[in-house]
């Protein structure tokens, strides 16, 4: 078996681009001969989950007659989640990650558990999940008992806009419900899978945004008319920074064929002495210009580390205990333990904190005409004083970005012991990861204005010929998005169109 069956861009095809998930019969007799395994090594022996307890009343033995009931204990007992339904989304790549641990055969599962899980994730019925439950130590416990619930034929689904009962959705689809063997209710609610579905979508949405941030940033200079030496491979190479040189590249590549961008050797290099005392072109752009290789560099190497870690998460049995046919050993520990995720969704959040903030201070040099020198206040095209612009937006901007910053905490640092002090420390990974979202959902609102903001000033100054193809080409889209404004009018729906257009 590969040592990856999935990554971030399997999961983007899963969730945006209706591709089915497929294990191949490898994968399946691997998870058969794990079972097999389990099923004859647990004889007579004494295994957590299996013939005890859960958590701290692991020092009870179950009796025989009551192992069958005691997986279904765990997953009706857990099913404890509150708050509003997490997004379908979500839902999704959490049952995709699910999937992930259980096709590295470590968790003694019958092979039909994940059959049916596959099946599921390709009809798209998708299990409540409530936002609030887990504190990510044994991973994601109450969420994914959620999911085990209507494995089970409990519970209820999303299923075509409708919320119904899971049996009803199950039965309509020919699927018949989870049955219990040895172990499978501790090992369908054990791991970090919501966890990692949700920093997969995040990190889908995140890579986006920075992609986004990269060409705003070379439009705004193309708006200042920027002498371009700020992104120049020489200035960029003696900073050793990978993602700073290759956020600089890129954005030479973008701004190819501008014939807004000035080179300073043709204006302040010249031979000749220059008579100017004061001068009207600034010798240096504003930092929120010229400093966004080394900004967005940071950004991109986080986002670069964190892919990495999500894929591995992906695949990883994160299951306890772990059951080891090639060792003839079950293993006990933490593989549920989350803090790689958190910690790492923690690292994504503030990098998009810092775009969004980014993104809001590019937005001010817009809109502040004594700054730039070059647009009208707010980038009214109307009368001054009658017409507004943009002056509103720009609130908008600001309150959302306000938000971000007070997000911006580190949550991994908020463990709080609990189950009788058995999870004495604990990852609060799936909160991390919802905050995370919930900052990219806010940096998009922000660089939706930002980009409506460039096209406006784009329009100001009459421009769009002299931009470079690439920004020319997005000015073009943008304006059959929204279009240039003159008369006041709301602007909420032009924002959530924009939003859409750059989340695609």
């Amino acid at each position: 078996m590969d040592n990856f069956i999935f990554t971030i861009e399997s999961v983007e095809k899963y969730l945006f681009h209706d591709e089915r998930v497929h294990l191949n019969d490898t994968v399946y007799q691997r998870i058969r001969h794990c079972y097999d395994f389990l099923k004859s090594f647990a004889t007579n022996r004494i295994i957590y989950g299996i013939n005890t307890g859960f958590g701290p009343m692991a020092q009870w033995r179950v009796e025989d007659k009551h192992l069958e009931e005691l997986q279904y204990n765990i997953i009706r007992s857990h099913a404890t989640g509150a708050g509003r339904p997490l997004d379908d989304i979500y839902v999704k790549a959490a049952m995709v990650a699910r999937v992930g641990t259980f096709a590295q055969a470590r968790s003694g599962i019958h092979p039909s558990v994940v059959k049916m899980l596959v099946q599921m994730i390709n009809a798209d019925i998708l299990p409540f999940i409530p936002q609030h439950g887990s504190v990510g130590a044994s991973g994601d416990l109450v969420q994914l008992a959620h999911i085990a619930l209507t494995m089970i034929g409990e519970g209820k689904v999303h299923y075509r806009g409708e919320w119904r009962p899971s049996a009803e959705i199950l039965k309509e689809n020919g699927i018949e419900p989870m049955k219990i063997h040895i172990r499978e209710g501790l090992s369908a609610v054990n791991g970090t899978s919501v966890m990692t579905g949700i920093s997969a979508v995040n990190q889908i949405y995140a890579e986006r945004l920075l992609d986004w941030s990269v060409l705003a940033a070379v439009w705004m200079n193309e708006i200042a008319a920027s002498f371009d030496d700020w992104m120049s491979e020489p200035l960029n190479a003696c900073r050793r920074h990978t993602g700073q040189q290759l956020i600089a590249q890129r954005m030479r590549e973008l701004s190819a064929g501008s014939r807004r961008l000035q080179k300073r050797e043709h204006v302040l290099y010249k031979k000749e002495k220059c008579q100017q005392d004061v001068f009207e072109q600034k010798v240096q752009a504003y930092y929120s210009l010229r400093c966004t290789p080394q900004i967005l560099g940071p950004i991109h190497d986080t986002l670069v580390a964190a892919h990495t870690l999500i894929d591995e998460e992906l695949n990883s049995a994160c299951d306890n205990p772990i059951i080891d046919p090639e060792t003839e050993n079950v293993y006990h520990g933490g593989n549920f333990h989350g803090d790689y995720i958190s910690l790492e969704e923690d690292k994504v959040k503030i990098a998009i904190v810092r775009l969004a903030m980014l993104a809001e201070r590019q937005l001010n040099y817009l809109f502040h005409d004594r700054i730039n020198g070059i647009l009208p206040p707010f980038l009214n095209m109307g009368t001054l004083g009658l017409n507004y612009g943009m002056q509103a937006c720009q609130f908008t901007a600001t309150s959302t970005t306000a938000e971000c910053q007070t997000l911006a905490m580190p949550n991994y640092v908020h463990s709080i012991p609990n189950n009788n002090d058995n999870q004495d420390i604990v990852s609060m990974g799936t909160n991390t990861a919802l905050l995370c979202a919930r900052v990219i959902e806010n940096a998009y609102e922000v660089m939706g204005i930002l980009m409506m903001a460039l096209a406006q000033a784009t329009d100001c100054l009459g421009i769009a010929d002299e931009l470079a193809p690439a920004t020319r080409n997005i000015y073009n889209e943008l304006r059959t998005i929204c279009r240039t404004i003159v008369e006041d009018k709301p602007f909420y729906d032009d924002l959530a169109n924009t939003i859409e257009y750059l989340k695609k």
